[in-house]
C-alpha cells in the first residue's frame, strides 16, 4: 500500500524519530551544525521515498537514511574531518591494567563525566562509533544495526566488541590523565 508523502502521515511517521537521527547523525560528523544538516537532508530523503516504505521498523528506516546520507554526503564532499581511518597499532594495545570484566557502560557511570565520555566515543573510530551508539545510546537490536550499517549480524557484533573494548580503554586512559 503506498503512501502519499504529502500528507500528514510522514510527520507522523518520522519526526518520533528526530531525536534519534539528530543523535546519529552528531555521532558520525562529529559536529551540532553538520548534524542538522545532514537530519534535514536525510529527512528530505525519507519524505521522497516514504511512498516506497512497506512497514517495519520505522526508527531503524530513518536511521539507515541518515547513514546513508552521511557517506553519501561525505563521499561528494571529500571531507577529511569526517573520515578517521582505523590504525590497529594506535587502537589495538592491550590493556595494561583496569577492570576488564565490566562492561563500557558500568565503567562509565562509576569513572567518568559527560564530557570525558563524548570524547572518548568521538575518539573512536567511524565504524566502531556507529555501532556503540546505535546499540548502546538508541538501544536498537543486533538486525536492525546490521540492515542500518549494510553488513552481517557477526560483523555488528565483532564492532561492538571492538568498540566497548576501544572505549574501555579511552575512558582507562582519560581517568589515567585526572
Amino acid at each position: 500500500m503506498a503512501r502519499d508523502p504529502d500528507q500528514n502521515g510522514f510527520a507522523q511517521f518520522a519526526l518520533p524519530h528526530l531525536d534519534a537521527a539528530f543523535n546519529l547523525a552528531r555521532w558520525l560528523t562529529r559536529d551540532d551544525h553538520l548534524a542538522e544538516d545532514l537530519v534535514q537532508e536525510a529527512y528530505l530523503r525519507a519524505f521522497k521515498f516514504f511512498d516506497g516504505f512497506r512497514g517495519g521498523d520505522g526508527k531503524a528506516w530513518v536511521l539507515a537514511i541518515v547513514r546513508n546520507t552521511f557517506f553519501t554526503l561525505r563521499k561528494r564532499n571529500s571531507s577529511a574531518h569526517l573520515h578517521e581511518p582505523f590504525d590497529d597499532e594506535v587502537h589495538d594495545r592491550p590493556v595494561e591494567h583496569g577492570t576488564h570484566g565490566d562492561d563500557p557502560q558500568a565503567l562509565l557511570v562509576r569513572n567518568a563525566d559527560g564530557q570525558t565520555v563524548r570524547q572518548a566515543l568521538e575518539a573512536l573510530p567511524e565504524e566502531f562509533r556507529e555501532v556503540l551508539v546505535l546499540r548502546e545510546i538508541e538501544e536498537l537490536p543486533y538486525k536492525d544495526i546490521a540492515t542500518i550499517a549494510k553488513v552481517p549480524i557477526g560483523t555488528v557484533m565483532s564492532r561492538l566488541a571492538r568498540a566497548r573494548k576501544l572505549l574501555r580503554r579511552q575512558m582507562e586512559c582519560a581517568n589515567e590523565e585526572r
